[in-house]
């Protein structure tokens, strides 16, 4: 299967006749293959969605809600062929891309359609100057979306729902390891009446479709989702063109564990914050820090937990642990248990690649714990983002919270305690966008997303979404 472009409402070949292999994480083997794109592809992407700015800018919020409600419920009843694209293309359980990825893909095209129509402008009366200030929020123009593997369809529309609801036109481009459903939601785009040239998706590679989205002059925002290093070279580019920037990065998130917390619920949930979708969410607890007087019943429980996780083909319904999303990512994996044991860490448990009968070329690995001594070691201070976790004890609140802030990530944390005092302290002093108490991925769409220092700029999520893609213009009229 090839995979086209979708510009200007048609599925098209890239202009040079160029494709690259698309592989199965199961199985290693090619199944299809994606367009590679070049900025000439980018060029007509941004044509059409500059023609039609105009109209789109102008159309009523209701029909625009109309649209991207349409957009939802035909995601809802393509759940099972979208699920199984996804488990495909990424190696993910076949189970999660249906209960976690799929519905929240539609979850986010229907909340901005709601959420569109309460997004309101600000008026303010100047008492004794006989003067009133309006602001409106205008479109932006043509603004760029660039979206990860790790939840292709998931964030891929986290993006677009909030662009187009607010009335711009976008170029986007999907992660090139992980196409297939984006593809999908080109021929569902269609098919709810979205108007061509409102949506473009561009397929490549990053260091040429994403550098031709990031580097067109008339491409005015740029939501990207990534690496850190990835993020901070597009910011090189764009800031000095005075783009609007919205970085969704890198994590290194600690699992904070005090004696006092409700064992049993926080040991089910640690398992999920662990390695649900292979470790590969930038959301995963891949840091967890737990108080001395409970640290070795939780390093026995623990490992004894992870021990039952299946690793298997993502299509089986007892699979826990699918399938790594490429075979370089899998090296990456590999690499970091060999720094950690240089570094002197201990593997308590998994540290090697499965061998899954029937798929030996898939790209697999157990879920890993390893005991660190030291929070400055690699394994604590970069991200692996994948089924590895360090476990390391604290003895004191203060010792606690100086191992979370002491990384250059800053997006999420989990603090697991019943004492409301250290709750609020925590809450406030953790260097972090986002801190879940006694809980993990319990998400409000109303609410801002992001993380602090390398681990971006920018919020999504809620109207934050909508004041990123909308510019703020203030007029004032005086009145006799």
């Amino acid at each position: 299967m090839k995979i086209q472009n979708y510009i200007n409402g048609k599925f098209e070949n890239p202009i040079n006749g160029e494709f690259i292999d698309n592989y199965n994480p199961s199985n290693g083997e090619v199944y299809g293959q994606i367009a590679n794109s070049t900025s000439e592809d980018v060029e007509k992407a941004y044509e059409a969605a500059a023609k039609a700015f105009p109209s789109w800018s102008n159309t009523t919020l209701e029909e625009r809600s109309k649209i991207l409600s349409k957009i939802a419920n035909l995601i809802v009843e393509k759940l099972d062929i979208l699920a199984e694209a996804e488990s495909k293309d990424n190696g993910k359980p076949i189970s999660l891309a249906k209960q976690i990825d799929i519905p929240r893909a539609a979850e986010n095209f229907q909340f901005y359609a709601n959420a569109i129509t309460q997004f309101s402008s600000e008026a303010h009366e100047s008492i004794g100057l006989n003067a009133i200030n309006f602001t409106l929020r205008q479109p932006i123009g043509v603004v760029g979306c660039i979206s990860p593997w790790n939840l292709p369809l998931y964030l891929f529309t986290w993006k677009i729902a909030p662009a187009i609801a607010a009335g711009n036109c976008v170029v986007a481009k999907p992660s090139e390891v992980t196409p297939m459903t984006a593809y999908l939601l080109s021929e569902i785009l269609n098919e709810a009446g979205l108007p061509k040239g409102v949506l473009n998706i561009v397929h490549g590679l990053g260091t040429s479709t994403g550098q031709a989205i990031v580097e067109h002059p008339n491409i005015k925002a740029i939501s990207f989702t990534g690496g850190t290093k990835t993020g901070a070279h597009i910011a090189r580019i764009a800031a000095p063109m005075f783009k609007k920037l919205s970085l969704e990065l890198g994590g290194k998130n600690p699992n904070i564990i005090f004696s006092d917390c409700d064992y049993d619920k926080m040991l089910a949930t640690t398992i999920r914050t662990s390695f649900a979708n292979q470790g590969q969410i930038c959301l995963c607890g891949s840091r967890i820090f737990v108080e001395a007087q409970i640290y070795e019943r939780f390093k026995r429980d623990f490992i004894k937990e992870v021990k039952k996780l299946k690793v298997g083909h993502p299509s089986k319904r007892k699979t826990a642990i699918g399938a790594l999303v490429s075979k370089e990512h899998l090296e990456k994996i590999e690499s970091f248990v060999a720094i950690a044991e240089n570094e002197g860490a201990r593997i308590l448990c998994g540290g090697l690649e499965v061998t899954v009968p029937g798929f030996e070329n898939g790209y697999y690995f157990q879920p890993t714990v390893i005991e660190v001594t030291d929070n400055s070691c690699r394994v604590n201070q970069e991200e692996i983002f994948g089924p590895i976790v360090s476990i390391m004890p604290f003895k004191t609140d203060a010792e606690a919270l100086q191992l979370a802030n002491d990384t250059k990530y800053g997006l999420s944390a989990t603090l697991w305690t019943n004492n409301l005092n250290r709750t609020m302290q925590f809450s406030k002093q953790l260097q972090t966008g986002i801190v879940w108490v006694n809980t993990w991925m319990l998400r409000d769409l109303r609410t801002p997303f992001g993380g602090k220092k390398a681990s971006g700029i920018g919020r999504e999520g809620g109207f934050e979404a909508l004041r990123f893609f909308t510019e703020p213009k203030n007029i004032c009229i005086h009145y006799e």
